[in-house]
């Protein structure tokens, strides 16, 4: 693991509970001057040769996820949080290279061999923050992460059990802000139902703009029964510790 520590960053005020994803459109060595620039920063870096940086230490608030709500969570992620930033391009819009999925699947487990983690709390920024960010991407393996015991991926055959046709409802369940339902369900379709998601080829407008779902969206059956079964899963396993 290299190492280029940022000033970036404070003392925490809450424990930690949560792993927030990102992706960032340039290497570590672009990167690291943007936020030299921007002031920001977050604990670790995950280049697309797999090479890991640590940018700030665990124990400190690194200024990495912004305003952002997820579950009860509704203010100071950046205290709760460890932020990791992957490079990617197309800000995830097409498959991580094989090191660097295998660097972070060894980077999570160690971090979740020390932390006492809630599944339901490994999110992505577009997660916490749907109406201003887009990644860690449409393309970013939740699923494989899933199967490595990494967070939760939903099954269809638990769509019955759920009740509800409600986006809003279903959405507040798995832990999603729906200040603005459209913006969250959004989001929701890039980590759970990527196809849906349309590709952005210029990247810049993608960062100022990360999408609406649309009516049609909201209303469709596939989306509707993979929305319940995700809830479902959430709602089922909200006290699930992420152990390792």
């Amino acid at each position: 693991m290299k190492q280029r520590l940022l000033p970036f960053f404070d003392e925490r005020r809450a424990r930690v509970e949560m792993i927030v994803l990102h992706a960032t459109a340039f290497e570590a060595k672009k990167a690291l001057q943007i936020y030299e620039k921007e002031r920001v920063s977050c604990h670790y870096f995950i280049e697309s040769s797999g090479e890991i940086w640590r940018v700030v230490r665990e124990d400190k608030r690194a200024w990495h996820a912004g305003v952002g709500r997820w579950r009860e969570f509704d203010d100071d992620i950046n205290s709760r949080s460890i932020g990791i930033e992957l490079a990617s391009s197309t800000l995830g819009q097409q498959e991580f290279m094989p090191r660097q999925k295998e660097s972070l699947i060894r980077l999570l487990k160690d971090i979740l061999q020390r932390y006492d983690m809630r599944q339901v709390n490994i999110v992505g920024h577009s997660d916490i923050a749907p109406c201003r960010k887009a990644d860690p991407g449409k393309d970013f393996f939740w699923k494989e992460l899933a199967e490595k015991g990494i967070g939760l991926w939903p099954n269809l055959a638990d769509a019955p059990k759920l009740s509800s046709n409600d986006p809003e409802k279903l959405l507040k369940t798995i832990g999603y802000d729906t200040a603005d339902v459209k913006a969250a369900a959004y989001a929701f379709c890039r980590r759970f139902l990527p196809e849906k998601i349309m590709p952005v080829d210029d990247i810049e407008a993608l960062i100022a703009d990360p999408g609406l779902a649309d009516d049609a969206l909201l209303q469709d059956d596939g989306f509707l029964q993979v929305l319940k079964a995700t809830a479902y899963k959430y709602l089922r396993e909200s006290n699930t510790p992420c152990k390792i």
